[in-house]
């Protein structure tokens, strides 16, 4: 029989671009013992699955030979130190290079306006005093990254870079040295502090509020009391539960492992599993996951799985093979800067070889050559990408849309198919009183005394719905719940009893409808119907979203009928009682056809197929492990924030290609005229820097997104911060 292969994750903070993933995928895939090994991109991770004979170490020491520093990951979700120390360089270096650079700014107006002579001179001393330390200090992520590959016979954007600004800074501080009338240290430092916002702004962007599978398993029980054969209970860590054993589930408890009912009956909320509200009844020998709610009464269940066997854990494992697999989407800019590093050393070559075949002398030709490094620096195509994701994003948190990944924009306009969960998505996901429309106080009051005294959904959505047309509780006595049944007292001598319709009282009620039924001694009986509301305006945004090109798909773990009937009333096609694979499935089966699938989601059930979609949304009130998977996160009753980030995805990229235009037409125009020296040094930085504003200043006409689906910023941030936590 052949071992399954053991599972390691490193953390490398050095990935930057699209060429990064193809060498680490196709570096490890030539390792000796590497069976896969798969880049997630957005998290800066690798996961890779190897023999047992590969230890951690030997699989770090490959990593490095690629010319990546790993760090391993041990805790799932866990804040990594080496992520937090990278951002705080990444900060204080941008901080560094900014407050230089305005200083050596104003130094060098002071040249440009005609200064002469020994006054001249001290100028450009004290900008090589604030420039010389500030390329050592805040130059350091380039270098770093440019020696790395350098030192193993690669090369990658960073080291053009750094070339220019190393020669741009030698050739100034040479001119000062010789009292030569031109230096330029203004456009090294620009350079600099222009090329970390870049990175800066896309760090923000990429890093994701994504806990992987751990947020998922958070949600089940720690453990479970387990009945020995000889009597006793003892309480087991979920980790130490075996099939075979035998678990005593109180009420109130989640279920640490899966089985089969032997003793007891109950109700289950398992939403986690099926996406349903409503709880369910489990008989003797009905089924029951981990991490499901026991909510009426005690049973016992017999062992069918426990740890990595759960339905629960194989959810996590969909949901970060997905994940990984989400990770391969390479953007743009990425694809481009691949190129970027040969072409220019090609032309800063030919331009410095050309001109001294032109007797132009070594000076000459090395300015000529530093001013064609500096004059092509990808700084307008990196900003392209980031600083639209952050214009978009801020512009859509005002309106309530919180966008946890940039790239989720990119592959967002993309989508030409959206697949929506139906409870606590396309509805409202909680119980609302429908019927009785009007009721006497006296009634009233006695439905909201035994109300109270209940846990169950149906009676908090009672409660609710009493307490907010003004109703006073009546005063009841000797108030009990009987499990799976209901809540019964009594009130001045006669028998009450609010519960299940045909306990409370025979009266007719249609399958698994909503509803609850309430028995007052002497009076007639009474049936409380209640419905899972759609969202407010979710046949409007549904229609946006098919106007959009978006073919709309309800994907549910909800009766069929319940599922169809919703459809119906949207105008979507619908399919229910699905597990969680069953929806990961359909979303890939339309991957595998050519299409890019929207999912939107709320529940635990729902994190498999969040993370599996070309992109994912999710509503405020979903569950921590919907929150964690989805890319974007909206405020809100309404369904209509869809629709809205649909248009603004769409928007953003066409501003990301005029972007791209500006930057690759910034190079087209200024590139021949460095090669044909007509461009200085300071010049070149001075034009890299307006290219990178112009790109600044178109991305933000984005800041005027319709006004639409607007919702107050405090929520957001809250909502931001909620997030963040995940981490």
């Amino acid at each position: 029989m052949t071992a399954l292969p053991n599972h390691s994750e490193f953390l490398l903070p050095g990935i930057r671009c699209a060429g990064c993933i193809a060498k680490i995928e196709q570096g490890l895939a030539k390792t000796p013992g590497v069976h896969a090994a798969r880049v997630n991109f957005t998290a800066r991770r690798v996961a890779i699955d190897h023999d047992a004979a590969l230890d951690m170490q030997a699989l770090r020491d490959e990593l490095g030979a690629l010319g990546f520093t790993a760090e391993p990951v041990i805790e799932k979700g866990a804040p990594s130190p080496a992520e937090a120390k990278e951002d705080q360089r990444l900060l204080r270096a941008l901080g560094v290079s900014g407050f230089a650079a305005m200083n050596v700014m104003l130094l060098s107006v002071s040249v440009w306006s005609g200064a002469e002579g020994a006054t001249r001179q001290m100028f450009h001393w004290l900008s090589a005093l604030i420039a010389m330390p500030t390329v050592a200090y805040a130059g350091r992520p380039f270098f770093r990254s440019a020696w790395g590959a350098l030192r193993r016979g690669r090369t990658n954007m960073d080291v053009p870079i750094s070339i220019g600004i190393l020669l741009a800074t030698a050739m100034s501080l040479f001119e000062t040295i010789v009292d030569g009338p031109h230096a330029y240290f203004d456009g090294a430092v620009s350079l600099i502090f222009f090329l970390l916002a870049g990175r800066v702004l896309d760090d923000a962007m990429r890093k994701r509020a994504r806990g992987d599978a751990a947020a998922l398993l958070r949600e089940t029980a720690p453990g479970g009391m387990v009945l020995r054969s000889d009597g006793r209970t003892e309480w087991l860590r979920a980790d130490r539960i075996e099939p075979g054993m035998r678990l005593l589930v109180g009420m109130g408890e989640r279920f640490a492992a899966d089985g089969t009912v032997e003793e007891g009956e109950t109700a289950v909320d398992r939403s986690l599993v099926t996406g349903e509200s409503a709880p369910e009844r489990v008989r003797r020998g009905g089924r029951a996951y981990a991490g499901t709610l026991n909510m009426d009464a005690p049973v016992i269940l017999r062992v069918t799985a426990a740890g990595p066997d759960t339905a629960m854990a194989e959810m996590a494992r969909l949901m970060e093979a997905a994940g990984g697999a989400k990770s391969r989407y390479v953007r743009i800019a990425d694809r481009a800067a691949r190129y970027y590093a040969p072409a220019v050393h090609s032309l800063a070559a030919l331009s410095f070889a050309g001109w001294m075949i032109a007797g132009a002398g070594w000076h000459q030709s090395l300015l000529i050559a530093v001013a064609v490094l500096i004059i092509t620096c990808p700084c307008a195509l990196g900003l392209a990408v980031p600083v639209a994701q952050v214009v978009v994003s801020g512009a859509l948190m005002r309106r309530g849309i919180l966008v946890k990944d940039g790239s989720a924009l990119e592959r967002m306009a993309e989508a030409d198919r959206i697949c929506l969960d139906k409870t606590g998505t396309l509805t409202l996901g909680r119980p609302e009183l429908i019927e009785p429309a009007d009721l006497d106080p006296h009634t009233a009051g006695i439905a909201l005394a035994l109300a109270r005294a209940s846990r169950h959904p149906l009676a908090r959505a009672l409660t609710g719905a009493l307490e907010a047309r003004g109703v006073a509780a009546a005063v009841v006595e000797n108030i009990t719940e009987v499990p799976g049944m209901g809540v019964e007292a009594a009130m001045q001598g006669r028998r009450v009893r609010l519960g299940r319709p045909g306990w409370a009282e025979k009266l007719p009620v249609e399958g698994k409808a909503l509803a609850c039924a309430l028995m007052v001694e002497g009076e007639a009986p009474l049936l409380f119907r209640f419905a899972d509301r759609l969202r407010p305006g979710a046949q409007a945004a549904v229609a946006r979203l098919a106007a959009q090109g978006l073919h709309p798909l309800i994907l549910s773990g909800d009766r069929a009928a319940a599922v169809e009937a919703a459809a119906r009333e949207v105008g979507a096609e619908g399919k229910g009682d699905l597990s969680p694979a069953d929806k990961l499935a359909a979303i890939r089966a339309l991957g595998e056809a050519g299409h890019k699938v929207l999912m939107v989601g709320d529940g635990l059930n729902d994190g498999p197929a969040l993370a599996s979609g070309h992109v994912s949304m999710a509503p405020a009130s979903a569950s921590d492990v919907s929150q964690t998977a989805a890319d974007i996160l909206f405020l809100g009753d309404s369904l209509e924030p869809v629709p809205v980030a649909v248009d603004a995805a769409r928007r953003t990229l066409r501003v990301v290609k005029q972007n791209f235009a500006i930057a690759i037409g910034y190079n087209v125009f200024a590139v021949p005229l460095a090669m044909a020296g007509l461009v200085t040094p300071l010049v070149a930085a001075l034009s890299m820097s307006a290219s990178s504003i112009l790109v600044i200043g178109n991305a933000l006409k984005l800041r005027v997104i319709a006004k639409q689906a607007a919702t107050p910023a405090g929520p957001a941030i809250a909502v931001a911060k909620k997030a963040g936590s995940a981490q």
